[in-house]
């Protein structure tokens, strides 16, 4: 695995920016480094989103039996700050410095985004999710996660002009 350099870090993304077309629509120079395991912590879909949908959260349980799959990717330390803004650090998510598992390699410190405003009974939209197995499939996590991502109940967005355009990045979805 590559080392950041003073100029770029990396960044552990876990769920919707999992999709590697969402993430560079809004960090271009982001390139992934593989997949990566956040022991202690569980995928739940409670963070709330400005748009009243359920986002992706890495809830820390603190139990090494949990564990969230992502991709860890390098991006440069001057785009992060916009990403900082489109997560919306400091509102729905805080900026947490993890240490990841990658395979057959040594562990790797990240910075990620962990919520702040979350509430049970969330459901993402169906076009959050879709992102999120995107990702998920394109960088080859297991299928026994892949599963587990796919029986998680979405809902419409009735929005559909948000909808056409989060899922333009794909071509014609």
């Amino acid at each position: 695995m590559r080392e950041a350099s003073a100029s770029s870090v990396f960044y552990f993304a876990y769920g919707s920016n999992m999709s590697w077309p969402r993430l560079k629509a809004r960090v271009p120079s982001a390139q992934p480094c593989g997949v990566a395991a956040l022991r202690g912590h569980r995928l739940r879909f409670h963070k709330l989103g400005r748009d009243g949908s359920g986002k992706c959260d890495a809830q820390h349980t603190g139990d090494p039996a949990d564990c969230v799959l992502g991709v860890l990717y390098q991006i440069s330390a001057s785009d992060k700050s916009y990403l900082d803004r489109v997560e919306g650090m400091g509102f729905g998510y805080a900026e947490q410095t993890v240490r990841l598992q990658a395979a057959n390699r040594p562990p790797v410190e990240a910075f990620t985004y962990l919520a702040l405003r979350i509430a049970d009974g969330l459901r993402p939209f169906h076009w959050y999710k879709q992102h999120v197995l995107y990702g998920a499939r394109e960088h080859g996590l297991p299928a026994s996660y892949i599963k587990r991502l796919t029986v998680i109940e979405s809902v419409p967005d009735s929005d559909m002009a948000r909808q056409a355009s989060e899922l333009a990045i794909y071509g014609a979805e």
